[in-house]
């Protein structure tokens, strides 16, 4: 086992014409991990990407790769990645086998090792029934599922999905969720897209870029900072009331029940005692998480974020 994390990026960014698309992009990323890499359409996800697999070069900052920096190693390091572009790299004249077989040599496999990784890999992505088929007369489900047959048919350490269920109908789209998932669980992913739903079926972190920065980068449920806690009480209360207790930073009303947000080094055990010793009748007391899609949308629609633009 490495003593690097799988992907590591330093302070990646880049330019266009002078303008930053993307800038001080850190992050790493473990094997077994899948990353849901969210954002809407214009913040940066593309380019990032393509940074990472080497399309593009960072006009600051480095990409390694198992501990080896990509512009000092390109093709060792390529030779790691497994990349499905947002357009699939694919030619429809050949039969899917064909391009497999293709695809395989050029990342170095010959004779038996390249039969097998075919077979596996067309076994793998469920393309048995269209592998004599041509590239061009296949469904759109179908083309999806050559294009990350096409990523993962040399083993990478790396996967990298831009947009894999982009244009799918509901059963294509869940069909392909569920291949990211089981290769989650022995490869390294990046998924990158903008649908929600695809980062909280295959993803357990996920980060989010807005206007070429990550303005969140976390697993799925919130952190610690960000919960609040959901509170109703048999006697009614106030907000003074709420605010005289020591371990209480701020009390808004829900009607019949309060959100509470705790003072600095404060816990939910804390409140339950100071509700008890008031003896206002303690009948709720839970956690509120903001999913993700609130999360999301307070960082896509922030005026502040919108104003730097």
């Amino acid at each position: 086992m490495s003593a690097f994390p799988l992907l590591e990026l330093s302070d990646v960014g880049r330019k266009l014409a002078g303008r930053p698309v993307v800038e001080g992009l850190n992050l790493t990323l473990k094997r077994g991990q899948t990353l849901g890499l969210l954002g809407v359409n214009g913040a940066g996800k593309t380019t990032t990407l393509r940074m990472i697999v080497g399309v593009l070069t960072p006009s600051s900052g480095c990409v390694r790769l198992d501990g080896d920096d990509l512009r000092e190693n390109p093709y060792s390091v390529r030779r790691k990645l497994g990349y499905l572009p947002e357009q699939i790299p694919a030619y429809d004249e050949l039969r899917v086998q064909e391009y497999l077989d293709f695809c395989a040599r050029l990342h170095g496999l010959r004779g038996r090792a390249l039969s097998q990784a075919v077979a596996g890999t067309v076994e793998r992505c469920d393309l048995g029934e269209v592998r004599r088929r041509v590239l061009g007369n296949l469904s759109r489900g179908f083309r999806q599922r050559v294009g990350i047959a096409q990523a993962i048919v040399h083993d990478p350490s790396l996967i990298v999905l831009d947009e894999p269920a982009s244009g799918l109908d509901p059963l294509q789209s869940s069909n392909i969720r569920g291949l990211i998932s089981e290769l989650g669980a022995t490869h390294g992913v990046i998924l990158s897209t903008h649908l929600l739903a695809d980062v909280q079926a295959c993803c357990e972190r996920v980060i989010i870029l807005h206007q070429g920065r990550i303005r969140h980068d976390g697993p799925l449920q919130a952190d610690e900072s960000s919960l609040r806690l959901h509170v109703r009480t048999q006697t009614p209360v106030t907000a003074r009331q709420w605010r005289a207790l020591s371990c209480v930073q701020e009390a808004t009303s829900l009607d019949d029940a309060w959100s509470i947000a705790l003072a600095t080094g404060c816990g939910p055990a804390q409140l339950a005692q100071a509700i008890v010793g008031e003896g206002w009748g303690l009948t709720e007391l839970r956690r509120e998480v903001p999913g993700l899609e609130e999360i999301f949308l307070r960082i896509a629609s922030s005026s502040e974020l919108q104003a730097a633009a």
